[in-house]
């Protein structure tokens, strides 16, 4: 066994560490293999080896602690308690490394025996643990940490550990004799000389503060303890401080005074460890890890204390000690570490957004997020910070993060380059400082205006050499992150001057970095804000054809910055654009296009579609559906051009669309259509109505000349280039013809002009056509089309639509997903797509088909619930709820026979995918199909026996499914699998349901070896993180400038 661990962790053959991990991992599996590990723990010298041998006996007490015999659980704990013991009374094991990882997993151990046997078959741990613990401060050290895993075990992990019942007595069984564990805490922190037992005792009262009564924190003597005694000493006052932060979180009216005090005790002791003078950045550079770690403390401590007490600290005695507290937070905000700056940034922005919350409520009641004051002078609050508030200003200025709209950036060899990939963490940190900033600039816009100007006239300095990019760009960030937070005036003056400025700034500055920078912060700063620019026209035209000078910009990102400005601009202000002006001759649209070949020449091909894209959202802004019809075929005017004339050379010689460059000039054309088309929606019409047809014969005609070549020359040929581009080109085909139908607004219009001609071009293609040559994108159109008719769906083209569209789609690419689970992903992910519309809304076209086809429908929906791919899983799942509820609501001559046919088989695969590890992360929808289906039996809708030789469908199933459970799971009693079946046949409400089957994984897993449950509540997770998400929306739309365009998009959706 040595030879064979040894093997896995040293030796440099891949082969052999393969098979010695093949054999290792085959003994750990063996039920028996458990008992050999006491003897590898008596014999064996290697650590690697006895560390082995405790992960067998761990999996053993975790996964068939149930199925052993009394005596030889309690011979296990018995053991596991004497080699703790044994280790732990002497003080060597802590000076070598390999013995304390022993000893912690040891722990571990303990703690699982703990989980199943204490207290019913284990009542007197707790008083053996302390008693043991005041002989021996050695051993009380370790126990100390025995009692803190179990702590953090029950209070903090037991929701995806143990079932519901048990988590709640193992709760109330600590609760109870906690005195005794009080006491021994006590002991050490009065007593002890040894200050890695005080530093190990404060750990285990940290885990315990969060959960015990307040009497045993606020009504001893253990925050004066903690103040007076162990934070001035530098040994312990991290782990003191730690506390104290648990402690300050903590609410309870009747101690105010003793937070008041505590307050004020932490400030005079940090007074004389840090000086508020001090520069805490520059100290923090210096500092060793320790030192690091307190200040980190800190910062956790005054946030954990202000968001719960600044009531206390609002009253006027206590209103410097309160300024002071946050002169310190404001100084550790500018500390450079990324984690501190989150904790402190979280802190701000609730505070920026109480007091804004308070000031414009004019100081009445109590704020939600944060406790702060409710006196009757309140309204002036945000006048006790003014200093505080200026300096958070300043920080969140000078460290604000990079919007995701900017593609200029730095990289770490400082040149300018265009962003290749985007940054996360600070997109969602910008965000964060965003709001953070907004709420600052309504609490004192003059303030938030000063100190910009300042710094932008700092960097525009003739004398001053400060320019830099990184303050530019923090500062243009900030500036485009306050759109909206002024008042209409005060922006338009502040931005006149920010704009001029850097205009300045870029015509001054000479090198191309620099430009493309400050080019970056114009366009950035101007996307940012809309309302003025749509407010003041001459200004607008000057910015966009500032623009349009950058489009002809080569330095890398700066074209795709005016592009995507470009675009947002549109967007926003698309009514300035198409609106004749006074003093201008015609629209500037009219000028725009006639211009347009030459301002997008040096452009690239996708930052041409940008381009295109913005000009649809004007052309769709003009009214008058005459001239927008003129617009239109001005805007694709190049493009038709070339479209007619490749059509021409198609129809004089077929094989003219067969040459590469054609095809590629046929694939650009098309993918122009489907941007602009994107940006206009329903008014593209007249544009699609004059290019369908021909590009219905080109689609057909490719996917002729495809299958062909496939053909003759085998699956291979696909990927030769311009069979490639063929595939492209239809693809745009299929990708147009969507993009219009999810924005039409005339169903009949679609059902009769454009659906019937698609039948035989891209259906028949799609049927007859070489497997390989298959486009998944047909489904998704199909899918698209569906959706968009509804019900409508079932009457088009006389009701023969779901037919017509059935037959050439559901065998062929059934053909193509059935081999495996893994070729051919779109197509089968796309197909599951298509069948959910169609049980949604043509639920009987979909099953009046013949009972081999109902049957293959059926099988596609379990193989796709079954799929480990949880977006196909997922839709499987769905597809099935809808099925179900609309068979609950059919007639009976069409219900029986389908429950007579697929119940039994649907109730035994949802339990194989309820209890397989792949697919925990569907366990709600899990549990509400098997609602549905065990509610239909024992409300009486089954009315057909499930079995000839049973009337009582009721009975049969419950002997049926706990057979089955019984089978799977040797280890489950047939009374337990019997309470089980008949508790899901009890009426219960869907929550109740849930805990009713995930106590019974719980109970699963003992047996399995199945670790992660955690997936069993990712749907309540899910579900409470978009309430939240929807009510933060809502109170964000209240406060001027503080939605994103994408939010305002979101508040429209909602």
């Amino acid at each position: 066994l040595e030879q064979v661990v040894q093997t896995l962790q040293t030796t440099a053959d891949q082969n052999l560490r393969n098979q010695a991990n093949k054999v290792l991992t085959a003994l750990k599996e063996h039920d028996s293999a458990w008992q050999t590990a006491g003897t590898v723990l008596e014999q064996s010298n290697d650590h690697a080896t006895r560390f082995f041998a405790l992960t067998v006996l761990e999996d053993a007490i975790k996964f068939r602690w149930k199925a052993l015999p009394n005596e030889q659980r309690e011979g296990i704990r018995n053991y596991v308690v004497k080699k703790l013991i044994d280790i732990t009374s002497n003080d060597d094991y802590t000076r070598e490394a390999s013995k304390r990882t022993f000893v912690n997993k040891l722990n571990l151990i303990l703690v699982q025996i703990l989980k199943q046997e204490w207290p019913h078959n284990w009542p007197n741990f707790i008083p053996e643990i302390v008693d043991s613990s005041t002989k021996s401060e050695v051993l009380c050290e370790n126990n100390m940490n025995v009692l803190r895993l179990l702590s953090e075990e029950v209070f903090d992990y037991s929701k995806e550990e143990m079932i519901s019942d048990k988590v709640k007595m193992l709760k109330e069984q600590f609760n109870s004799e906690f005195r005794r564990i009080f006491d021994l805490c006590q002991l050490v922190l009065n007593s002890s000389q040894r200050p890695s037992l005080v530093i190990v005792t404060l750990r285990t009262l940290l885990r315990f503060l969060a959960w015990i009564p307040l009497g045993y924190i606020f009504e001893t003597d253990l925050v004066n303890q903690l103040l007076t005694k162990f934070l001035p000493n530098t040994t312990f006052r991290n782990d003191t401080l730690a506390c104290l932060t648990e402690i300050a979180g903590l609410k309870e009216a009747k101690y105010d005074m003793i937070f008041q005090n505590m307050f004020i005790t932490v400030m005079r002791i940090l007074s004389q460890q840090l000086p508020l003078e001090t520069d805490i950045p520059a100290e923090y550079d210096r500092a060793m890890e320790r030192e690091q770690d307190f200040i980190r403390g800190l910062s956790l401590f005054f946030v954990s204390f202000f968001s719960q007490h600044l009531d206390i600290l609002e009253q006027p005695e206590n209103h410097s000690g309160a300024v002071q507290g946050m002169m310190y937070l404001v100084s550790i905000s500018m500390v450079d570490d990324k984690e501190i700056f989150k904790i402190c940034l979280e802190f701000w922005s609730k505070f920026a957004k109480e007091l804004y919350d308070s000031d414009r409520l004019g100081g009445g009641g109590r704020t939600s997020l944060l406790n702060l004051g409710s006196n009757p002078g309140n309204f002036a609050r945000k006048n006790i910070y003014a200093s505080v508030l200026q300096r958070v200003r300043n920080v969140m200025i000078s460290r604000m993060a990079k919007p995701e709209e900017v593609l200029v950036v730095e990289d770490d060899d400082g040149s300018i380059v265009r962003e290749t990939t985007k940054d996360t963490d600070a997109i969602a940190q910008y965000k964060t400082m965003r709001d953070t900033l907004v709420y600052l600039t309504h609490l004192d816009p003059q303030n938030t205006e000063e100190i910009m100007l300042t710094k932008l006239t700092q960097q525009n300095s003739l004398t001053l050499d400060v320019f830099n990019w990184n303050d530019l760009n923090t500062l243009c960030w900030a500036i485009g992150s306050i759109s909206g937070a002024m008042t209409v005036s005060d922006e338009k003056r502040f931005l006149v001057i920010v704009i001029r400025d850097l205009l300045q700034l870029c015509e001054r500055k000479r090198g191309k970095d620099n430009k493309a920078v400050v080019a970056s912060n114009i366009m950035y700063v101007v996307g940012q804000y809309p309302r003025f620019l749509e407010q003041h026209w001459r200004f607008l035209k000057t910015v966009v054809h500032k623009l349009f000078e950058f489009m002809h910009e080569l330095h890398p990102g700066v074209q795709d910055m005016a592009c995507d400005t470009f675009l947002k601009i549109s967007q926003k202000c698309r009514r300035q654009f198409v609106f004749l002006h006074p003093t201008e001759t015609q629209p500037f649209i009219e000028e725009l296009l006639g211009t347009i070949l030459n301002t997008t020449r040096d452009l690239s091909p996708h930052q041409r579609l940008t381009f295109y894209e913005a000009v649809g959202h004007m052309v769709k802004e003009q009214e008058n559906e005459a001239v927008r019809n003129k617009l239109l075929a001005a805007l694709m005017q190049p493009a038709s051009t070339q479209w007619r004339q490749l059509m021409e050379q198609g129809s004089s010689s077929p094989q003219a669309l067969t040459e590469l460059t054609n095809i590629q000039r046929l694939a650009d054309i098309l993918r122009t259509n489907v941007r602009v088309c994107s940006s206009m929606g329903y008014t593209f019409r007249p544009q699609l109505q004059a290019i369908y047809l021909d590009m219905l014969h080109v689609y057909k005609f490719y996917g002729e000349q495809i299958s062909q070549q496939v053909r003759e020359s085998g699956p291979a040929i696909v990927q030769h280039k311009h069979i490639k581009v063929m595939r492209v080109v239809k693809v745009e085909i299929l990708r147009l013809i969507e993009t219009f139908v999810q924005d039409a607004q005339n169903n009949e219009d679609i059902a009769n002009n454009f659906c019937p001609v698609l039948i035989e071009p891209v259906l028949l293609d799609y049927e007859r056509g070489e497997p390989i040559t298959r486009q998944p994108e047909v489904l998704q159109l199909f899918t698209a089309i569906v959706n968009k008719l509804r019900t409508d769906s079932n009457l088009a083209m006389d009701g023969k639509f779901v037919h017509q569209m059935l037959g050439p789609l559901f065998n062929p690419t059934l053909e193509l997903i059935t081999k495996d689970f893994v070729e051919n992903p779109e197509h089968r992910v796309n197909f599951y797509k298509l069948l959910r519309a169609l049980a949604r809304y043509s639920f009987e076209q979909l099953f009046s088909v013949p009972p081999e086809t109902q049957k293959s429908v059926m099988d596609s929906i379990v193989w796709a619930f079954k799929h480990p791919d949880r977006t196909n899983s997922e839709l499987g799942l769905e597809i099935l709820e809808r099925v179900l509820q609309n068979v609950a609501n059919a007639p009976d001559t069409f219900a029986q026979p389908f429950y007579s046919k697929y119940y039994l088989s649907l109730v035994q695969d949802i339990l194989y995918v309820l209890t397989d590890r792949l697919h925990k992360s569907s366990f709600t929808m899990h549990t509400t199909i098997l609602q549905m289906l065990f509610t239909a039996v024992a409300q009486g809708r089954v009315k057909e026996p499930l079995n000839p030789s049973c009337a009582d469908n009721r009975a049969f199933l419950v002997q049926t499914v706990s057979t089955t459970i019984s089978e799977a799971f040797p280890n489950v009693s047939r009374a337990d699998a019997d309470g089980f079946v008949a508790g899901m046949l009890e009426p219960k409400d869907p929550a109740q349901f849930k805990t009713h089957v995930r106590d019974f994984l719980v109970r699963l897993r003992e047996f399995s070896g199945d670790q992660d449950l955690d997936q069993l509540y990712s749907k309540e997770r899910e579900e409470e993180r978009l309430r939240k998400q929807q009510q933060l929306l809502q109170e964000r739309a209240a406060v001027p400038g503080m939605l994103t365009q994408q939010e305002k998009d979101e508040m429209a959706d909602l």
